[in-house]
C-alpha cells in the first residue's frame, strides 16, 4: 500500500502551484488595458504584480548558481533578460530598475506575454521543486517567495480598486460579497497588563514550523500597562457620526501633519465614499454599493483613525497591546468577559506604534535582506488582516505597515483606553 504521508517537498510543490494559480485567477476577466494602467505612484498595474512575483523566483532561485540553488543539469535560461530591469521593485543589490511611477507606461510586454513568462518560470520551478534533497536555505527562500506573492495578491485587490475608482463608469471586477457586519455591540475587554512575550521566535524548532517575516522577529518581552480594548472594530455608522459631528473640520482632533493633509487633500470622508441623493455609497470591487452602517469602516488613514479615536475619547492600541489581546493573554478570567472579534479581518487595524525594529532584529544576508528592514522609518504598524488577505496568511505576530496618510488599503481601526 502506498504511504499517505506527504513529504515536506511535495507539500511545498502543491503550495507553490496553489499560490501561483490564485494570482492568475484574480486577473481573469481583466483586459490588457485593465492590467496595464497605473492609477498613482503608490499603486502598481496588475500585470506588473504578476510579473514581479515571477521575477522574485527567477532572480533569487533560478538565476543563482546550480550549487547555490541545489539544482543539477543545464543552467536556467531567463525568459527575457530585459525583464530583470522592468520587474525589480526596490532591491538595490539585484541591479537597476524601471522607475516605480512609470510602471503604468509599460504597454509591452502584454498581459499574455506576462502570463507566458509566468509559465516559463513555473516550469523551471517545478524542476527545482522535484529535487529530492532541497537545501534548507532553498526551501526557506521558496517559502518567502510564496508569502511575498500572497502580499502582492492583496495589493492586486487594492490597486485594482483604486484604478477602477478613477473611472466614471465605476466598473466592477466581481459580484458583491457577503455583508461585512460588525456582529455585536461594542464591549470592552479588560487586560491587567504585566510582562508578556510578543513577536515570532524566528526559529522553526520553537514555532512549530510556522513562517514569519523577519520584521516579526525576534520574540521579546514587553511591559504592558493595564488597558482595555474594544471587542470589535469601528463601524461605518460610527464613522458617519464622526462626519456629521464635524470631525473633519475640528483641527484640535488632528495631528499637525494630519490636519495639513486634510486641508491639502480636502478630506471629508473615507476614501471611495460618495454622497448621492443624501445617501452614502462607496466604490468596491463590485462597483458602487450603499454604505452599510453595521459594516467595518475601511479605507481610512492613520491620521483619520487617530483623530476618530480622540473624538471618541479613546485612543488607538499599541501593537503590543493588540498582540497581547489577540492572543488572549492577560484578560480578566470571567465567563462574562467579551471576546476579541474580527482579529484577522475584514480590515487591517491601525495601531499607535511606529514601524521600528524589534530588539535584536537582524536582516537576512544578501538582497532579500532589503525586504523589510530598510522601510523602518516614518510608517505605522497595522495588525490583523483584511477581506483581501489570503487565507492562512494572517497571524497574531504579523506586522503590516504604511505611511500615515495612505488609505487605499483595506484599513480600519479598533479603539483602546487606559485602565
Amino acid at each position: 500500500m502506498a504511504s499517505s504521508i506527504t513529504s515536506p517537498v511535495t507539500s511545498l510543490h502543491a503550495r507553490f502551484d496553489a499560490v501561483r494559480a490564485a494570482s492568475v485567477a484574480f486577473a481573469q476577466g481583466l483586459s490588457d488595458a485593465d492590467a496595464t494602467v497605473q492609477s498613482m505612484p503608490d499603486a502598481s498595474p496588475i500585470k506588473w504584480h504578476l510579473a514581479h512575483t515571477t521575477w522574485f523566483f527567477e532572480t533569487f532561485l533560478l538565476s543563482e548558481s546550480n550549487a547555490a540553488s541545489g539544482r543539477s543539469g543545464p543552467r536556467y535560461r531567463p525568459y527575457d533578460p530585459r525583464f530583470a530591469y522592468l520587474f525589480n521593485s526596490y532591491y538595490e543589490a539585484a541591479g537597476p530598475r524601471h522607475p516605480r511611477p512609470q510602471r503604468g507606461l509599460l504597454t509591452r510586454p502584454t498581459l499574455d506575454e506576462v502570463l507566458a513568462y509566468r509559465r516559463h518560470v513555473d516550469a523551471a520551478m517545478h524542476g527545482l521543486l522535484q529535487h529530492p534533497d532541497l537545501a534548507p536555505d532553498t526551501v526557506a527562500l521558496i517559502t518567502l517567495g510564496l508569502h511575498h506573492e500572497e502580499q502582492h495578491q492583496e495589493l492586486m485587490h487594492t490597486d485594482l480598486l483604486h484604478l477602477f475608482a478613477q473611472n466614471p463608469l465605476r466598473p466592477a471586477h466581481r459580484p458583491p460579497s457577503a455583508a461585512l457586519h460588525a456582529s455585536a455591540p461594542l464591549q470592552w475587554i479588560e487586560h491587567g497588563g504585566g510582562r508578556h512575550s510578543i513577536g515570532h521566535p524566528g526559529d522553526e524548532s520553537r514555532s512549530g514550523g510556522h513562517f514569519a517575516f523577519d520584521c516579526e522577529t525576534p520574540a521579546h518581552d514587553v511591559l504592558v500597562r493595564p488597558f482595555a480594548i474594544a471587542s470589535r472594530v469601528v463601524t461605518n455608522g460610527e464613522w458617519r457620526d464622526f462626519i456629521e459631528d464635524g470631525g473633519y473640520r475640528m483641527a484640535g482632533l488632528w495631528l499637525s501633519d494630519g490636519w495639513a493633509t486634510v486641508q491639502r487633500e480636502g478630506w471629508g470622508h473615507p476614501l471611495y465614499w460618495e454622497l448621492h441623493d443624501g445617501e452614502w455609497q462607496s466604490m468596491t470591487l463590485a462597483g458602487m454599493q450603499p454604505v452599510d452602517d453595521d459594516a467595518p469602516v475601511q479605507h481610512v488613514s492613520y491620521f483619520e483613525a487617530d483623530a476618530f479615536a480622540r473624538w471618541a475619547g479613546k485612543r488607538l492600541p499599541t501593537e503590543q497591546e493588540w498582540e497581547v489581546a489577540a492572543r488572549g493573554a492577560g484578560s480578566a478570567s470571567s465567563p462574562m468577559q467579551p471576546t476579541m472579534e474580527q482579529r484577522f479581518g475584514p480590515v487591517w487595524q491601525w495601531t499607535a506604534s511606529p514601524y521600528v525594529a524589534y530588539p535584536g532584529f537582524r536582516t537576512a544576508s544578501g538582497a532579500v535582506g532589503e525586504y523589510n528592514g530598510k522601510f523602518m522609518c516614518g510608517q505605522f504598524v497595522l495588525r490583523g488582516g483584511s477581506l483581501a488577505t489570503p487565507p492562512g496568511h494572517a497571524r497574531a505576530t504579523y506586522r503590516n505597515f504604511f505611511y500615515p496618510h495612505q488609505r487605499w488599503q483595506f484599513c480600519g481601526l479598533r479603539l483602546a483606553e487606559d485602565r
